[in-house]
């Protein structure tokens, strides 16, 4: 099998995943009685799904506790009819974009406070997805940041230069 067709077969099955997905949302959204449009793309190695409406802040609790809960449970259901392990990235009325927008600005303010004090700094915990937008931000800036702590109290902190 060549790349091309490797890549092909990849696509398919994270169109499949996303599928499998948005019936689950949408399933979620009627036992709710929740309205909501789903979107499904395939971005790098993830199916995404985002369900975008009115009304959904319920549905991403507090700094998007629901939306994690939600995004293990599809991942789940994914898992069952596919058997495979799915990186299925969930996205409820744009919040993980305005969050992703947050936190990069975030990892780019604290490498210029690094980078100008000379002294690490440790951030709040946050969830995996959040440490890795903060993680790519400021490794952009060209500092370094690595995790520590354990999880859910897991925090990124922020080195100056070396």
């Amino acid at each position: 099998m060549s790349q091309t067709d490797t890549t092909e077969v990849d696509v398919q099955a994270l169109e499949q995943e996303g599928e499998i997905a948005a019936d689950y949302i949408e399933g979620l959204l009627d036992i709710g009685d929740y309205d909501g449009d789903i979107d499904m793309d395939v971005e790098g190695e993830r199916a995404m799904v985002a369900v975008v409406g009115a009304s959904l802040d319920e549905l991403v609790g507090k700094r998007g506790e629901v939306l994690e809960a939600l995004q293990e449970l599809t991942r789940l259901a994914v898992h069952r009819q596919t058997g495979q392990r799915s990186r299925l990235m969930l996205d409820i009325g744009g919040y993980r974009e305005r969050r992703r927008a947050e936190l990069s600005k975030l990892g780019a303010d604290v490498a210029a406070e690094v980078r100008q004090s000379g002294t690490a700094k440790p951030l709040a915990p946050m969830t995996p997805f959040e440490r890795k937008i903060v993680h790519d931000a400021i490794a952009a800036a060209g500092l370094r940041s690595e995790s520590e702590g354990e999880e859910p109290e897991r925090y990124v902190v922020v080195h100056p230069a070396s």
